[in-house]
């Protein structure tokens, strides 16, 4: 409590130099595994193991063995690269701590800021390389509350860069909770619950005397906030027909960064629903469907349309070993690519 009550603080002091960014560190919400985004991030509430630790520092409680996560995906046709690895262990009356690791990057950018030499001649060989590229630790750990919740928090470090021209260091933190009454899973999860900071470095070196000559103006060092968003859930058990059953969720997804074009949307909060169905069959093959990130879309005409991302997932879990695959936008209903992405769980 006494931590909370100091990064409130902390909060508060920043504020005053400090922007709140719409769209800041969004690579750490993009998701993570195969199985949890064919269900369209539908799964704060069931949440498990070692995947826990990103969608619910809660689920991180259920752990019986130790487990590690790996999960790779390709955006925008290959051109970005997205990749996780975890590791979770329990400890003892219920416990649980995790540690994940994700890096979001594009690899291999070409830099032409000294394509023309002083005598004004095009030199290809004065072409370099960098990247851009965004990573995150996080550290999680669970444990039981007043007997019917499960509780969890992540403490998360963030590091980004742009090849050498500026690089940003940021923390920040989340709180889950998850419980289970007559049938009915229900999970909650505050991310950034108190902002988390990003403050930026820029080298102005790399780049002053470009931006001078085109008469851009230099950026400046920086603090920025990621203001907090929310995520709560409900899910439910059915049996379809002997040895197939369908676990089935649905969540809403909160933002306190004013107007998107999210179902709900006001000037202090946007929301928008997901719904996720998990079908197996003896626990050993999984089909998943989803449906998310409802968005209203402005036509050239001036009217507007619903667009939403299906997805569609399978897998497989034999000795104690979880492949899962997952198709993202399946259909093109929304203006964001497909993707796919594979994910491997190991139990120990």
């Amino acid at each position: 409590m006494r931590f909370l009550l100091f990064s409130f603080l902390l909060l508060f002091t920043v504020l005053a130099n400090a922007q709140g960014r719409k769209y800041s560190n969004e690579f750490l919400k993009i998701g993570i595994g195969a199985d949890a985004m064919a269900k369209a991030g539908a799964v704060v509430a069931t949440s498990q193991g070692v995947q826990a630790a990103y969608w619910n520092p809660a689920g991180l409680g259920n752990l019986q063995t130790r487990e590690a996560g790996i999960m790779h995906a390709s955006y925008f046709a290959g051109i970005a690269n997205y990749n996780y690895l975890a590791g979770a262990m329990p400890l003892d009356n219920g416990k649980a701590v995790g540690l994940s690791l994700i890096r979001f990057g594009v690899d291999d950018i070409l830099n032409t800021s000294e394509l023309i030499d002083a005598d004004g001649n095009v030199d290809y060989d004065r072409i370099s390389l960098f990247n851009a590229a965004d990573y995150a630790v996080i550290a999680s750990y669970a444990q039981p509350f007043k007997d019917r919740f499960t509780v969890g928090v992540n403490a998360k470090l963030v590091y980004r860069h742009i090849g050498d021209f500026a690089r940003a260091i940021g923390f920040g933190f989340d709180l889950g909770a998850q419980t289970e009454w007559k049938g009915w899973k229900t999970g909650v999860v505050l991310r950034d619950i108190t902002g988390t900071f990003n403050a930026w470095f820029i080298n102005p070196d790399s780049f002053s005397e470009t931006l001078e000559e085109t008469g851009n103006e230099l950026p400046e060092d920086a603090l920025e906030i990621t203001l907090p968003s929310l995520q709560v859930g409900a899910s439910r058990d059915f049996t379809i027909y002997e040895g197939i059953g369908l676990e089935a969720e649905i969540d809403l997804f909160g933002s306190f960064d004013g107007k998107r074009n999210d179902l709900i949307s006001t000037n202090f909060a946007s929301f928008t629903p997901a719904l996720g169905l998990n079908f197996d069959y003896e626990n050993f093959v999984f089909l998943r469907l989803g449906m998310g990130n409802f968005q209203n879309y402005q036509e050239i005409s001036g009217g507007q349309t619903l667009g939403f991302q299906p997805n569609l997932g399978l897998g497989l879990v034999y000795n104690n070993i979880q492949i899962d695959y997952a198709l993202t936008d399946i259909g093109d209903q929304s203006v964001a690519l497909y993707s796919n992405i594979f994910s491997v769980k190991f139990a120990f």
